[in-house]
């Protein structure tokens, strides 16, 4: 790398971007509220705080709960997860073409991340299980930054892979990420396969929104050459 330059950074969301968790991510939600004897939240709440950290999402599905009980039911989640994963009952598989796109990606001089809501353990089991982890310089997680949007993630992953703002680019499907995008002055592109509306990404500052994954080397490329 030449003096002053910096490395082109491609930054992936995981639920709901990478993978379709949508059915675990729903049913160990459920089973953490009724472990605390609570009415569950309707899958379509829970699709709207997929992304944000336990604490952050319990607040948001609950917000008459005291912090001791969003403390309680984030563990009852954790647990709730891995006893289906335990049980051979979590499946968490790649939208078609994902893979296919980030080895197009590569080819084309971009480094790769992950910024997610997930824990260390929980992102790492998804890569491994897909044969995918190698291929990420940084792996960031809800265990070591505060909650999207928060810009923490996208500045730790742009510090490993000697990116900047204006090389980087945010990839997901929640106004929470396109938030942390723009908190983090980086390119910010929604998917439209994932939890959230392309017109509600649009209006948290996404500067693209893709339609399927195969869109999106053409999409960055533009969006460098729009900043150089």
């Amino acid at each position: 790398m030449s003096a002053g330059a910096a490395n082109r950074l491609a930054i992936f969301d995981c639920d709901g971007t990478l993978v379709d968790s949508q059915a675990n991510i729903c049913r160990a939600m459920i089973d953490a509220f009724g472990a605390e004897q609570l009415v569950p939240p309707a899958h379509g709440a829970i699709r709207r705080v997929v992304g944000l950290s336990l604490t952050e999402a319990m607040r948001a599905l609950l917000p008459e709960g005291e912090p001791a009980l969003h403390a309680r039911l984030g563990d009852m989640y954790k647990r709730a997860f891995q006893a289906l994963r335990g049980a051979g009952q979590v499946e968490e598989p790649l939208f078609p073409g994902i893979v296919e796109v980030l080895h197009a990606l590569e080819a084309d001089g971009w480094l790769l991340a992950v910024a997610t809501g997930k824990s260390d353990r929980g992102l790492r089991h998804c890569l491994d299980v897909h044969g995918i982890a190698d291929m990420f310089v940084s792996l960031q997680t809800a265990d070591r930054h505060p909650s999207k949007p928060h810009p923490a993630m996208i500045e730790q992953a742009m510090a490993d892979a000697g990116a900047r703002p204006g090389t980087s680019a945010m990839i997901g499907d929640t106004s929470f990420d396109i938030g942390m995008a723009v908190a983090a002055g980086c390119t910010a592109v929604g998917v439209s396969w994932g939890y959230h509306l392309t017109a509600e990404l649009f209006e948290e500052g996404a500067h693209f929104v893709a339609e399927s994954p195969d869109q999106l080397p053409e999409i960055l490329r533009r969006a460098m050459v729009a900043k150089a």
